[in-house]
Formats: C-alpha cells, sequence, structure tokens
C-alpha cells in the first residue's frame, strides 16, 4: 500500500475514494454514516471531518505532537513511519519536484499535499491547512 493510503486509511478508516457515493447510490439513504476508525462520526454530508478527528487522537497521546503543521507529528499520531526515508518516498509518490535533501522545505510541502489530498477523498480540511 502507498504512504499516502496508509495516512488516508488511518483518518477514513479504510479506502476512500475522490467521489465517495451518495447514500441514494449506495441504497443506504436513511442510514447514519458510520463513524471512522478513531470513532468519530463523519461530518455533514458524510465526510470526514480530518480536524477534529486528528485533535481526537492527540487528546489520546502523551506525546506533545503539533499534527498541524508537521507531517512527522502527523504521521506519528496515525502510529506511521515517520522516518525520512517514509517522507522521500511519500514526496515522490505526491510528485514532489524540489530537492528531498532539503527536509524542511520538503516536509512543509508534504504537509500541504496530504491535507489537500485527504480534502480531494472525501475529508473536511480548513483551507488554512492546505495552502
Amino acid at each position: 500500500m502507498s504512504i499516502f493510503g496508509s495516512i488516508r486509511d488511518a483518518i477514513f478508516g479504510g479506502p476512500a475514494t475522490a467521489s465517495p457515493a451518495s447514500p441514494a447510490a449506495s441504497g443506504a439513504s436513511d442510514a447514519k454514516p458510520a463513524a471512522n476508525a478513531s470513532g468519530a462520526a463523519p461530518a455533514a454530508g458524510g465526510k470526514v471531518d480530518v480536524t477534529a478527528m486528528l485533535d481526537g487522537l492527540k487528546k489520546k497521546q502523551s506525546e506533545s505532537l503539533d499534527w498541524r503543521r508537521s507531517i512527522v507529528d502527523l504521521m506519528k499520531l496515525l502510529k506511521l513511519d515517520s522516518s525520512l526515508k517514509a517522507r522521500k518516498e511519500l514526496a515522490a509518490e505526491l510528485g514532489y519536484k524540489g530537492d528531498t535533501g532539503d527536509s524542511a522545505t520538503m516536509n512543509v510541502w508534504l504537509h500541504k499535499q496530504v491535507m489537500t489530498k485527504l480534502a480531494e477523498h472525501g475529508g473536511v480540511v480548513p483551507d488554512e491547512l492546505k495552502n
């Protein structure tokens, strides 16, 4: 599985799609949306509120993790490999064209890309985390 796929699945509780099926299309028009892996119910429209989900996970951690600004902390919060090697693989997967030797610049780019991709896959992500 891809590294982004692991991030996505940790947040959404399983494989997500860019165009989630509407309740009517799935035949579950009266069904309540299922909770994601963290136990958080999806936001309005069946979309996962990414910040609420991650903040909920953060409250359960003893380590202070700044997932809103750090790709390393985001990956640690999700219990994923946050090593430089893993981040370089994620950068390649997401199409990073910069110098992977400049990890600070790469990390900032990765965080914004991951937040943008989560939004594209049905997550509710504030604009300030994507831009």
